[in-house]
């Protein structure tokens, strides 16, 4: 396959040039363990073999894509912003009211991909060690005592809050790290995370009494906010015709915690367009209320996107195509996640609110200023 194919309908880009390197992001340090990759095991990958594995991880994920939708109904836009968020590497935030399969979601997702999942309701009586894991003190047959680390729930690869809001912000702030560096300390000591690690959290929109909001600093730790709507009727239909009969339809494994690896590394391999970037830039930065800002925004947006706005993007990009089979990303994929990716890391003031003006309807009049 000649190289150009890569790059599709963008200009053509010297990968070996340093400056391009890192303006196309790729020097970015791994966010993930990737020791099963053959680069990281010494081997670099030759042109045929990229094409190769892409095409190979690729047609696991439409499989776990086809083996999601037949057990939720009317979510396509979750599974493949699902699928997307653990392809790049991240952590997602799925809010919605109760009811609509966010549970079943994240327990199918971790049979599909072969994760183990752990499951924590967040509630306000939670405490940081019932989520970590704690030290306890044990006496061993000589009469000899030692402290014994017992790991928490979070000692998994794909870990379920839910209602996430609802524990206190000290309980909140104990996934902090873990979802950065992945790993947590307890009692001076570090404990590593499985690999891959991911945090698929709940948040119910509806019930506001008795919730803590989660802080702008765990909130920038989530690469998308996925909100779950009502599925349409006739997907609904098909619910309740699979759902309410005498047996229920089992998801198999598509692939496993090696492949979803394998599929991280091969993301921040992909290529992303000089064009891409340039319309990632121009979005994330129209959000920020600066200086320079348009009138418009200064006087709507009390504070705007950080830098991480743009790496999940230019990530999120990427994890998009693979997942769907292209070699590259487009802008469409740029206007597809705009939203997901923005409306948790900004926030409009009380003269927008005040307007009926939604985040979602702001970052919407932003694509059409800056793309």
């Amino acid at each position: 396959m000649p190289a150009c194919l890569w790059y599709l309908n963008f200009a053509p880009i010297d990968p070996e040039n340093r400056r391009n390197k890192k303006r196309l992001g790729l020097f970015q340090a791994p966010r993930q363990d990737h020791r099963h990759c053959k680069e990281a095991q010494g081997k670099p990958m030759t042109e045929k073999d990229l094409v190769r594995e892409f095409d190979e991880i690729s047609a696991k994920f439409a499989a776990a894509r086809e083996g999601l939708g037949q057990v939720i109904f009317g979510q396509e836009e979750v599974i493949e912003l699902t699928l997307a968020t653990l392809a790049a590497g991240g952590h997602a935030l799925l809010v919605g009211a109760p009811g609509l399969a966010k549970t079943l979601l994240v327990t199918s997702v971790a049979d599909l991909m072969g994760l183990s999942a752990k499951r924590v309701q967040f509630t306000p009586d939670l405490m940081p060690g019932d989520v970590l894991g704690s030290e306890v003190l044990e006496e061993s047959a000589s009469g000899a005592r030692e402290f014994r680390f017992i790991p928490g729930p979070i000692f998994c690869q794909l870990l379920m809050a839910d209602e996430i809001n609802r524990a206190s912000p000290r309980t909140q702030s104990a996934l902090l790290q873990a979802m950065q560096e992945l790993h947590v300390t307890v009692a001076g000591a570090r404990h590593d995370l499985p690999a891959p690690f991911h945090v698929l959290a709940t948040q119910n929109p509806i019930e506001q009494e008795g919730t803590y909001p989660l802080p702008e600093a765990q909130l920038d730790r989530f690469l998308l906010q996925i909100n779950v709507d009502y599925p349409e009727e006739d997907a609904e239909r098909r619910m309740l015709a699979a759902t309410t009969g005498a047996s229920t339809k089992k998801v198999e494994a598509a692939m496993s915690a090696d492949d979803l690896i394998r599929a991280q590394a091969l993301v921040r391999e992909m290529p992303i367009g000089v064009q891409i970037v340039d319309a990632i830039l121009a979005l994330v930065r129209s959000a920020r209320p600066v200086a320079d800002a348009e009138e418009r925004v200064k006087s709507m947006v009390a504070w705007g996107p950080g830098p991480r706005a743009s790496q999940a993007l230019s990530l999120g990009v990427r994890a998009l195509a693979l997942i769907e089979g292209r070699y590259a990303p487009s802008l469409d994929d740029v206007r597809r996640l705009a939203k997901p990716i923005l409306r948790h890391r900004m926030a409009l003031n009380f003269a927008a609110r005040s307007e009926g003006l939604t985040t979602d309807d702001f970052i919407g009049e932003l694509m059409a200023k800056s793309f």
